[in-house]
């Protein structure tokens, strides 16, 4: 059996991740002005290659913000951010999120569930949809939370894919480790059994091809987590 060769992150790899982290836990908030490149180096005992290189990379990923004659800044990513923004905030503590991340998580996915069962309903052969029953039963098969939280992922993403909508798939394939460890403390709390009748409530309405009341079940399975009147937020 072959192995992968093992690779450590380079200075400038870990560069960046401790200043992701810094921004995204808040400890250099929006606005903050960096020291200049031959002082951060000093700090941190790096070359100012890669202070250099490591905020350059930040500026792209719409963390920081370079002011020509004012130095850098870190930047309100909400607002100048884009797709390695998401990534980045995706691989965070690897993937478990604070309150405001997972309420704006669950949002999102609301959003995209919506899509993703309208374009189901309407657009997927009964065959297409017969292969979501397999994932559902591999929630139901299940041996542990790990493997009901996977088979619930695949579910939602055969679900996107059936419906024939080329990026709404890509789009829930960044959110994997996040919303895997979302379906984990739900089972830890609710059990493998509410999961699986979520699901199933909503194969059944797509089944059925009915809209409305896909719709409306979306709006209250998500709405009673989303409200946290369904409690799975975390501790911290």
């Amino acid at each position: 059996m072959p192995f992968e060769k093992l690779n450590s992150p380079s200075l400038k790899q870990l560069f960046v991740r401790q200043l992701q982290g810094m921004i995204l836990s808040g400890e250099l908030p929006m606005g903050t002005q960096l020291p200049p490149e031959r002082e951060l180096a000093r700090q941190m005992q790096v070359s100012r290659a890669v202070v250099n290189g490591g905020l350059a990379e930040l500026a792209q990923q719409g963390f920081l913000e370079v002011r020509p004659r004012q130095g850098t800044c870190v930047a309100d990513y909400r607002r100048k951010g884009n797709l390695s923004t998401l990534i980045a905030i995706m691989e965070y503590r690897d993937g478990v999120l604070g309150k405001d991340e997972i309420r704006s998580l669950l949002e999102v996915r609301q959003a995209l569930e919506h899509l993703a069962v309208n374009s189901a309903i309407r657009h997927a052969s009964d065959q297409a949809l017969d292969s979501l029953g397999d994932h559902l039963a591999r929630i139901a098969q299940a041996e542990d939370i790990a493997q009901a939280a996977e088979a619930a992922f695949q579910f939602q993403h055969e679900l996107a894919l059936v419906g024939g909508n080329s990026i709404v798939p890509l789009i829930y394939y960044s959110f994997k480790a996040p919303v895997i460890t979302l379906w984990m403390r739900f089972c830890r709390l609710y059990g493998i059994e509410a999961l699986l009748r979520n699901t199933e409530r909503l194969y059944d309405c797509i089944r059925a091809r009915d809209e409305q009341a896909a719709a409306e079940w979306i709006d209250r399975y998500l709405g009673q987590a989303i409200r946290g009147s369904q409690q799975i937020y975390s501790e911290r």
